[in-house]
């Protein structure tokens, strides 16, 4: 299912980070399955340690940040301090979000893979 980027959200919006970050981080699995609390995506602690966390980089900074970092993502707040803008040197598109790690992977995504996205059904 095509998403625009500027709408990603939570799961859908990690489970394409992640698909970004498959070439650079080979510990990232994209597993869909439902728990209790419904995480569609894991990532190994260590290489072949068949140990998982929760793969979120848009709610969690110990992922997002060294993203954000690496990528040199900006991240701006607007006067009302509603609404967070993230841009990315090099790229003309800059994007929106309610919380910074919202913008800051909005961006990478869409400077990774464009204004639309292929999403699996279950998660948009």
């Amino acid at each position: 299912m095509k998403i625009k980027t500027s709408e990603l959200t939570g799961h859908a919006l990690d489970w394409v980070v992640a698909k970004c970050e498959e070439p650079r981080d080979n510990r990232l699995t994209v597993i869909r399955h439902e728990d209790y609390i419904g995480h569609p995506i894991e990532r190994e602690d260590e290489p072949q340690s068949y140990t998982y966390v929760w793969w979120s980089p848009s709610r969690i900074w110990a992922q997002g940040g060294p993203i954000i970092e690496r990528e040199g993502i900006q991240l701006h707040v607007n006067e009302e301090r509603t609404e967070w803008l993230a841009s990315r040197w090099g790229y003309p598109e800059q994007q929106y979000g309610p919380k910074t790690l919202t913008a800051a992977m909005r961006c990478y995504v869409a400077s990774e893979m464009g204004d639309e996205v292929d999403v699996p059904e279950e998660l948009a």
